[in-house]
């Protein structure tokens, strides 16, 4: 079972939210609308991304990584894991 098992209503709702989202930036570019409409929309989209991005790792940190802790012999293997996922996901 993955981490995030117990939130995947919320995530999946969260992205399809999202994905609507996305196809009315799309449109709105097909219309021609005006560049400042467009650029708050895609900053709504960025922080709605963060959320769920936020709740997977926060799920991640409490199951995968505590597990992985607790089962590990070499603690510092899995710490290095999470260091560069961190690195990645805050790019």
């Amino acid at each position: 079972m993955n981490s995030y098992e117990k939130d995947k209503e919320v995530l999946l709702k969260r992205l399809k939210r999202i994905e609507g989202q996305v196809k009315g930036i799309q449109k709105m570019i097909e219309e021609n609308r005006y560049c400042n409409d467009i650029l708050i929309q895609i900053a709504a989209v960025r922080s709605a991304i963060n959320k769920v991005g936020g709740l997977i790792l926060e799920n991640h940190l409490k199951g995968c990584v505590k597990s992985a802790l607790a089962e590990s012999d070499n603690g510092e293997e899995v710490i290095d894991e999470l260091i560069n996922t961190m690195v990645k996901f805050i790019k």
